[in-house]
């Protein structure tokens, strides 16, 4: 005999277990910052790009390239180090802290998702957990990363990779689920 379990959506808390870190209202200013100068195709000058994040509690390394249409959900759970990139289109679901170290590269259409739901709860309830991308790392167009996910130093993530569990040091991951298919050796 089998038992169906269905999620009740009407019993599902969006504030249960989840923490936003800031007021509604600091909430609903940074979605309307993000929206003209983030999510927008304009070419906004970097330099007032990494002000705004940081006025917004976000911790922003020198050297900063952010191209235009990106979704930074929470800039106070955003901690990116010295001389990073981040690509065209790229989502950030920070709902846990995200931290970036030095010398990153995240290229277009990447997804870095720290948010995730418990799907054997009927309510849905949250599960989750930061993501941390060590130095030297590239993250390929179109590759996901997801919740409590580390990527250990100079490790190279392949376009399109799904990644939910942490990566070892210069280790070159790639597919869906992401394997290990090498080594990265630096000439």
């Amino acid at each position: 005999m089998s038992v169906v379990l269905r999620a009740d959506h009407s019993k599902f808390d969006p504030d249960r277990g989840f923490d936003r870190g800031r007021p509604r209202w600091i909430e609903a200013l940074w979605v309307i910052i993000r929206a003209g100068f983030f999510m927008s195709s304009l070419p906004w000058p970097m330099s007032l790009k990494r002000r705004l994040l940081i006025l917004f509690g976000a911790k922003i390394g020198q050297g900063f390239y952010i191209r235009p249409r990106v979704c930074i959900h929470f800039p106070w759970k955003l901690e990116v180090g010295n001389y990073c990139w981040i690509g065209d289109d790229c989502g950030l679901l920070n709902l846990e802290p995200i931290k970036i170290g030095d010398h990153v590269a995240i290229a277009h259409r990447v997804y870095l998702a720290t948010g995730n739901h418990d799907y054997t709860d009927p309510c849905m309830s949250y599960r989750n957990r930061p993501i941390v991308i060590e130095n030297g790392v590239w993250v390929a167009s179109c590759a996901f990363i997801g919740p409590g996910v580390v990527i250990g130093e100079h490790a190279i993530i392949a376009a399109g990779a799904v990644v939910t569990k942490s990566v070892a040091p210069w280790k070159i991951m790639k597919g869906n689920p992401a394997v290990e298919v090498g080594t990265r050796i630096l000439k």
